[in-house]
């Protein structure tokens, strides 16, 4: 499994340390927040990796839907239940980070899990650059700045052809509701494989701490991430 190498289990459950998030969050998911960053003080685990793992033990179903509760700091044990219509991703303390729902056929196909994964998680990685902020100046609205934090709230699929091992994922429309400080954006996407259509989606962040927009802040937002990604890269 191509996910190995990004946590560690045992007889206690499953540990993902910052270095192996953080591993994830560049290398697989394009992902550069700095929440991510081993050492950050604000560190979590990505969503998107624990989406990734739920989906590698449980298989890719017709119908699934990911609640994220909270968000995963260093030193949490986290419990992977036995399969199930719907079940919960906690820790030792019975404290639950992600919600899972499923139903409809499933795949344990490697290949066709872990293609679903990688395109996912690259669209994923790239919601901050080509959906918050185009999202922000529409509505003339951004987040703070000194703490530019966005968090993953849900995500849903549903496939209507399980026949394919290739899949990519495009975005179709993106929406943001602002109820005070708080924003809800939603992005709609739908999953191709050799030029036909084989499964559509929904995925909801929440933006925190709104405040009038400020072109220049956002550009600086923009060209720290940018670096980041350019560092990377070199």
């Amino acid at each position: 499994m191509f996910l190995k190498p990004f946590f560690s289990e045992t007889s206690a459950g499953v540990e993902i340390t910052p270095a192996q998030a953080s591993a994830f969050a560049k290398d697989i998911a394009g992902d550069f927040n700095p929440i991510h960053d081993e050492g950050a003080k604000r560190f979590c685990v990505p969503g998107d990796l624990l989406f990734a793992m739920a989906v590698s033990k449980y298989g890719l179903h017709e119908k699934m839907h990911f609640s994220f509760e909270g968000m995963v700091g260093p030193g949490v044990c986290l419990q992977f239940p036995d399969t199930q219509e719907a079940l919960a991703v906690t820790d030792s303390r019975d404290k639950t980070y992600l919600k899972v729902t499923q139903s409809g056929n499933a795949s344990h196909c490697a290949e066709q899990i872990e293609s679903f994964v990688r395109g996912y998680v690259a669209f994923s990685g790239l919601n901050f650059t080509h959906v918050v902020v185009p999202l922000m100046q529409e509505h003339q609205v951004m987040i703070n700045p000194a703490r530019p934090l966005v968090i993953y709230d849900s995500m849903s699929v549903e496939l209507t052809d399980t026949d394919f091992c290739k899949v990519e994922l495009e975005l179709v429309s993106k929406t943001l509701e602002i109820d005070g400080k708080r924003g809800d954006a939603t992005l709609e996407f739908k999953l191709t494989s050799d030029g036909r259509q084989v499964g559509t989606g929904r995925k909801t962040l929440v933006l925190s701490s709104l405040r009038p927009l400020e072109e220049d802040k956002v550009a600086d937002m923009c060209r720290q991430y940018d670096e980041r990604a350019t560092l990377k890269a070199s």
